[in-house]
Order: structure tokens, then C-alpha cells, then sequence
């Protein structure tokens, strides 16, 4: 592929990348007066018509596959919406945007064990050494490893970080998704999944809402964070997520892996943009991270090539 023809996918995973780390920034803002689960359910509400909407000029195609594979569709869409989204944003109300940022690019790593553990397709040294400086890396950033001195007494941040941690397992399971549906493309398997799992989404926000684990957001205050909202759901949530992966089917997944490094840039740029300098500790693990991840981007390129069902690979 010549440079010129290599562009819009450099562009769109630049695009895709810089939006996703900017959403830690502002749903930080929102998540002062919309939890995570009302968060995640408005969300991909707003997702859920974009792609409806994209989905109109294909006719009747993919509403009888989403009939047809509704249950797994919306099983897959809760994992990568609901536990990754609403632990991702519960993590995030404790803890600070680049920590979240840093967190989420440790996903390619992270389903590399995945697909250890599952497919028995065992890493290599370079992989399970970067899966080490990675974790190390996210320690230290939250907090694990070294307290953060300036954090306040009883603060939750490592919590927050670990509960935003365990989440990326629930993206990693949705990742997994389209090697069982290889007759939906990009748009089709984003689209249904998003539009299966929203009841369940609906759902377990009411029950969260009904045993005291949230609370319905003021609608007063809803108009206020209009800007963000749309921000997130339609481009966080559905532009880029489509962004990236056409920049995937144009420059293969490897080259999509490591663009992930703009994520906590973006979210970095961002927090300084509002007045929060990182720390030396924080800048350390966030370099941890990135090194962690261009190393295993670059093993992943000279290394010999193997089926991986991993198609999408990068969060919302």
C-alpha cells in the first residue's frame, strides 16, 4: 500500500484513538451528576440510533440477522457495553481520566492472556514480558505500588483503577465476537450488537436503580451536559468506533494496536488542557504502558502469523 493510500486510515485511527482518550476528560464532568450505569444506558441510547439510522439504506438484510442471532448479539454487546462501560465509567468516578486512558490501552495485551487461556494459544516472551510492564505500569500509575502523596485520605482511586482494570475483560470477550459471525461486516456486527444488548442495558439499570446501586439523574441537569452527552454517544460511541475499524481493515490490526498509545496522549493533553499536570509517578507508569505496548505492537509484526479471532481489538 502506497503512503498516499495509507493516509485516511492513519487518519481515522488518529481520529478514533484522540476521541476515546478525550472521553475521559469529559465523562469525568458528566459522571458528577450521571452514574455509570445512566451514563452507559444514554450512551449507546444515542449510539443505538446512529446506527439504526446508518443501518435504513441496507434495506431488511440486517434486521433478519438480528433476529436471527439476537441472543448471542446481545450477549456480546452487554459484555463489551455493559461491563466494560459501566465498570470503565464507575472506575472513572473514582479515580482521574489518564488513568483510565492508560488502563484501556492495555486491552491488546491484555486479550493476548485472554486468548491463552481460552484457545491455549500461548504467548511468547516478548507478549508475556509485556503483559508484566504493562500491569507494573498500571500499578504505578494507580497508586498500587507507590500511595500517591498528594491523594486525599479514604480516596478510591486504586479501587477505581482496578475496577476500571477488570472491566477491559468484558471488551476482550466482545472482541472475540466477529469470528462467530463472519457474514456481518464492520458496521452490521457494531450496529447489531449495539442495538441487541441496549434492553439489557435498559434493564440492568433499572434493577441497579431498584437495590440502591444508582440513581436516576436529575433531568434538570441533563440539558446542562446536552454537548458532552452527544460527545460521547454519537462520537465516542459510534464515529469512532467505526473510524477505527475501517483503519483496521485498511492497515491490519497490528498497525490499529499501536495507535492505541494516542489514547492516554489525547486524555493527558486533555487533563492538562483543564489544569491537571500528571505527576512524575503517573508520568512514569503511563511510559511504562506506552513502552509496554509498542513493543508488543512491533513482536506482533515480526512474528509469524496465526489465526486470531481478535477482529475489533480497541474499546469505545
Amino acid at each position: 500500500m502506497t503512503a498516499p493510500s495509507r493516509l485516511p486510515g492513519i487518519a481515522a485511527l488518529i481520529f478514533a484513538t484522540g476521541s476515546w482518550g478525550l472521553m475521559f476528560v469529559v465523562g469525568k464532568e458528566v459522571l458528577q451528576h450521571v452514574d455509570a450505569f445512566w451514563l452507559t444506558l444514554l450512551r449507546y441510547g444515542v449510539a443505538a440510533l446512529l446506527f439504526a439510522a446508518l443501518l435504513l439504506p441496507r434495506g431488511r438484510g440486517p434486521w433478519r440477522r438480528l433476529r436471527r442471532h439476537a441472543a448471542p448479539l446481545a450477549g456480546l454487546g452487554f459484555m463489551g457495553f455493559g461491563v466494560f462501560g459501566v465498570l470503565l465509567l464507575a472506575g472513572l468516578a473514582m479515580s482521574v481520566p489518564s488513568h483510565g486512558a492508560v488502563i484501556v490501552a492495555t486491552v491488546p495485551i491484555t486479550a493476548q492472556l485472554v486468548r491463552w487461556a481460552l484457545d491455549g494459544v500461548r504467548p511468547g516472551r516478548v507478549t508475556a514480558g509485556t503483559a508484566v510492564l504493562a500491569l507494573a505500569g498500571v500499578a504505578i500509575v494507580s497508586g498500587v505500588v507507590f500511595p500517591h502523596a498528594a491523594a486525599p485520605p479514604g480516596s478510591r482511586v486504586a479501587l477505581g483503577d482496578g475496577l476500571a482494570l477488570l472491566g477491559t475483560l468484558g471488551w476482550v470477550v466482545y472482541s472475540r465476537g466477529p469470528a462467530r459471525f463472519p457474514e456481518l461486516d464492520v458496521l452490521e456486527y457494531s450496529a447489531l450488537t449495539v442495538l441487541a444488548a441496549w434492553p439489557l442495558l435498559a434493564v440492568l439499570t433499572l434493577v441497579a436503580t431498584a437495590a440502591g446501586l444508582s440513581s436516576v439523574p436529575d433531568p434538570a441537569t441533563l440539558p446542562r451536559h446536552a454537548p458532552a452527552l452527544a460527545y460521547i454517544g454519537v462520537v465516542c460511541s459510534g464515529v469512532a468506533i467505526l473510524a477505527f475499524n475501517y483503519g483496521v481493515r485498511r492497515l491490519g490490526a497490528v498497525t490499529g494496536t499501536a495507535f492505541m498509545n494516542v489514547v492516554p496522549v489525547s486524555a493527558l493533553l486533555g487533563g492538562m488542557a483543564t489544569g491537571k499536570t500528571p505527576t512524575a509517578q503517573e508520568s512514569t507508569g503511563m511510559a511504562m504502558v506506552i513502552a509496554a505496548l509498542l513493543i508488543h505492537t512491533a513482536s506482533q509484526r515480526i512474528a509469524p502469523r496465526r489465526p486470531d479471532p481478535l477482529t475489533f481489538g480497541a474499546p469505545p
